[in-house]
């Protein structure tokens, strides 16, 4: 029994002198010193020893045992220590730069253009993007056939409930010219979505903000005074610009403001579909048909509305020539902007 506790403190000697890490120092744990381990062997073959014997045999084993933990507290106070240094914060190193964040190019237009129209007197107004036929199509005097209210040109979500993801931000004017009395005059930016093919002008999700000012007595000409000098503020009092008659079936009459091409300079390309111009609003005003529908007497009450396409904006703004590079998170692009 004697000369086992020597050769077992002959071994854990050699083990203690190559442990080299905290794991192997646990490894050398559940060897010796658990409940099952080798110390504890020892310790239950002391029954075996012969009674004058066991006196002795008990202090070595002892002494052994006082030995072994011993050593493996100093060596687990070392290698805690030397963790604890290893995470220690060093005040010496250089700062570590965050990168910025920013707002998305279409987000800071939406704010910019908004800014302009407070400034102009106008209201902010939101309202959902899941809409119903009514307040999308027929309160704005869309003719039951026409081609907007087919599958093919809208994002139906029950087609027999005629539920459908907005077309344009004009339900909220509807809602509006419901709910309030006149004067009104108030903004609605917001996404809309359409069924359009993807290309560098069109996209089937995008944003919009539209405008309305209802109230006696306006007319065309404020309807051109505002929308110019909203295109000023934007893009710069230099630049150029024309009305052409349109048709939409909100609105009588009805006009487009058209820019020179930023690109281009005027002198054509694949963005002004090689006119030289670019359609930046769409606007008129609001037809009679409307405001009735709305609750609203057309003998009493005039107004006009206007609608722009912000992503129209952010590519004129920032000179970008496919509008589907503002979705691709192409970071290196939107540092830039």
């Amino acid at each position: 029994m004697i000369n086992d506790i020597k050769n077992l403190r002959s071994e854990i000697e050699n083990s203690l002198h190559s442990v080299k890490d905290a794991i192997e120092l646990e490894q050398f744990r559940l060897k010796h010193l658990v409940q099952k381990g080798t110390l504890r062997a020892l310790t239950d073959r002391l029954r075996e020893v012969p009674k004058e014997e066991k006196p002795h045999v008990g202090k070595q084993l002892n002494e052994l045992r006082q030995f072994v933990e011993a050593e493996y507290h100093k060596l687990r106070e070392v290698y805690e220590t030397a963790k604890e240094e290893r995470n220690a914060l060093d005040l010496t190193l250089p700062g570590r730069t965050l990168p910025k964040g920013s707002l998305h190019p279409i987000r800071q237009t939406i704010d910019r253009m908004t800014d302009i129209f407070i400034r102009m007197g106008f209201e902010v107004a939101e309202g959902p993007d899941i809409e119903d036929d009514y307040h999308n199509f027929e309160a704005l005097n869309f003719a039951p056939d026409h081609p907007a209210r087919d599958m093919q040109d809208t994002f139906f979500i029950e087609h027999k409930d005629k539920v459908l993801l907005r077309t344009h931000t004009s339900p909220v004017q509807v809602r509006l010219m419901k709910s309030m009395k006149p004067p009104i005059r108030a903004v609605m930016p917001g996404r809309v979505y359409r069924n359009e093919s993807i290309t560098a002008r069109a996209l089937a999700e995008f944003h919009q903000m539209e405008g309305l000012y209802i109230n006696k007595n306006v007319s065309f000409a404020e309807l051109k005074g505002t929308v110019i000098a909203f295109a000023q503020q934007m893009y710069g009092h230099d630049i150029n610009y024309r009305f052409r008659a349109s048709y939409f079936p909100f609105t009588e009459p009805s006009a487009e403001m058209d820019i020179t091409c930023f690109l281009c300079k005027g002198k054509g390309c694949r963005v002004c579909k090689y006119s030289g111009w670019l359609e930046v609003v769409g606007c008129g005003m609001v037809h009679p048909n409307v405001l009735t529908e709305c609750g609203i007497d057309p003998e009493e009450y005039s107004g006009y509305a206007f609608g722009f396409g912000i992503e129209r904006v952010a590519m004129l703004l920032h000179g970008i020539d496919d509008a589907r590079m503002l979705y691709e998170n192409d970071v290196r692009m939107l540092r830039q902007l």
